[in-house]
């Protein structure tokens, strides 16, 4: 007697990928969905970007250790087609925020970011990393000079060497973004604006008014020129 083969249960096997992806929102604040235009993986960066150091209890953080290992599989998946990411930090880490945008910056695959609530400080470089930059009306960016955390050997070397992280920053923003370097430069050291520091909160007709960032809008104008990007990605390959 043949015994009969079960049947797969593919509303199990459905159950088990909502799963997955409800834990991958969960863990890392990411989602990876399938569209007519191709797979879009949206992810987040919240809170503070933690470098080095462990940030404080409670603090909600992006860690670099976590996403730059994550970028550099998406850039290789076949899965995936193009990125989406949602910022909303304060900033952190100068060199863990430049390590991951300057991943974002050399993917080939088309990327989108938007600025949501705020992306200050470091996160200004990460908001420019990506291929278009958009920012919600209300959304607000700082712009100061690098700060250090604890003791500081007042000495000239000191300030050079401020002056050398600075000007990475400067660089990369303007190599990333249609802003001037004049105009860049002068947000971040100007006086009177802030209580306690120098720079500029600048918000999201302003950002655009001077090409930091590429466009005002929400979700849907990002989805959409995302798809567009991931459109003629494909139609390029094609022809190719």
């Amino acid at each position: 007697m043949t015994e009969r083969t079960k049947p797969a249960d593919t509303t199990e096997e459905n159950d088990e990928s909502g799963k997955d992806g409800s834990q991958q929102i969960v863990d890392f604040g990411s989602a990876l969905t399938k569209t007519p235009h191709g797979s879009v993986y949206c992810m987040t960066i919240i809170g503070q970007i933690e470098g080095h150091n462990t940030a404080a209890s409670g603090a909600k953080t992006t860690k670099y250790e976590h996403v730059l290992p994550l970028l550099a599989k998406l850039e290789e998946s076949d899965e995936v087609d193009g990125v989406l990411f949602l910022l909303n930090t304060v900033g952190g880490d100068v060199e863990a925020g430049l390590a991951i945008a300057e991943l974002i910056a050399g993917m080939t695959k088309p990327t989108v970011s938007i600025v949501l609530g705020g992306s200050h400080s470091i996160g200004v470089p990460l908001a420019v990393s990506a291929k278009r930059s958009f920012i919600a009306p209300s959304a607000a960016m700082t712009i100061h000079p690098v700060r250090l955390n604890g003791l500081v050997i007042a000495v000239s070397q000191t300030f050079n060497y401020f002056a050398r992280i600075q000007e990475r920053i400067i660089q990369f923003v303007t190599r990333n973004s249609r802003v001037k370097r004049e105009d860049f430069t002068r947000l971040m050291l100007q006086t009177g604006e802030l209580a306690a520091d120098v720079g500029s909160v600048i918000y999201g007709e302003e950002a655009v008014r001077l090409g930091l960032i590429d466009e005002i809008g929400g979700l849907s104008d990002a989805l959409a020129c995302l798809h567009q990007m991931m459109d003629e990605q494909k139609t390029g390959s094609a022809a190719e």
